[in-house]
């Protein structure tokens, strides 16, 4: 998923005060999108689940106005998670399956990902997923304020050229939104194989007034919580030699004063 430039962060008195520049919403101006969209052709039954089930399941992307997330469900969930770029959405699944009562938001433009966990979906008889398959930016605009209670953006492309970085998903202007669309305690989930990416997360994160990073010694970042998965990024990363981190951050109380915070770029 592609990042977009961001506008620095806006300096403000508490933890709600974050405003719109003037003009037209900078998330539905025009976007491009990088990365591939479509792999190896799907396999039959592939091709079935997305004629047949994804149908089912897609958001449609929004025009106008906003999205109430409950009435996507066929049952009220008792909170509603986010992941932009689930990949493969081995993640996804899993989560959905330990929680429920949980509805979770998959979002993923790559048609094999997307095929990969509509067979998942189907194996596990998940009822509780729904897929936006369009830009991420676009469905966050158009989600309400405060109305998720977790967001995971894991392993994503770390355009690691200097020239690239305006590209990546991770940024001040997505944290400003996530900041809007997160409720009070809820919790941010982050994951990168990249060390030059990991410190331009943390940086952002922690320079960001509406987040409080949760880790309190290194294990915290460099292992991952009992409840957090495996994804197939992190064990393509761990068999090249490669070690991930993992950046816990929480959504602070909108109604607790923020410090002050100079703007970040990107």
């Amino acid at each position: 998923m592609a990042a977009f430039h961001g506008k620095g962060l806006i300096s403000s008195t508490n933890c709600s005060a974050f405003s719109e520049p003037a003009g037209q919403p900078a998330l539905f101006r025009p976007q491009w999108l990088y990365g591939r969209k479509r792999g190896r052709p799907l396999r039959p039954g592939q091709q079935t689940l997305t004629q047949e089930l994804l149908p089912r399941l897609a958001i449609d992307q929004p025009r106008s106005g906003e999205i109430d997330p409950a009435r996507l469900f066929a049952a009220a969930p008792q909170s509603i998670w986010l992941e932009i770029g689930f990949g493969g959405g081995e993640h996804l699944a899993v989560q959905a399956e330990a929680h429920r009562d949980v509805g979770i938001i998959g979002c993923e433009v790559f048609e094999n990902g997307i095929a990969k966990l509509l067979g998942e979906i189907e194996n596990r008889r998940l009822g509780n997923i729904r897929l936006f398959t369009d830009d991420a930016r676009l469905l966050m605009a158009a989600l309400p304020a405060a109305s998720m209670a977790r967001v995971f953006i894991l392993f994503p492309d770390p355009w690691s050229k200097a020239r690239h970085h305006k590209r990546r998903i991770v940024s001040s202007a997505t944290l400003d939104q996530l900041a809007r669309i997160m409720s009070d305690a809820a919790e941010l989930r982050l994951a990168t194989d990249d060390s030059g990416y990991f410190a331009w997360m943390l940086e952002r994160v922690t320079g960001h007034p509406a987040f409080e990073w949760l880790a309190r010694r290194p294990a915290d970042w460099r292992q991952r919580p009992p409840d957090w998965p495996a994804t197939r990024y992190e064990e393509k990363a761990r068999a090249a030699g490669r070690s991930p981190f993992f950046l816990r951050a929480r959504r602070r109380d909108r109604t607790v004063p923020c410090r002050r915070t100079a703007p970040a770029t990107g």
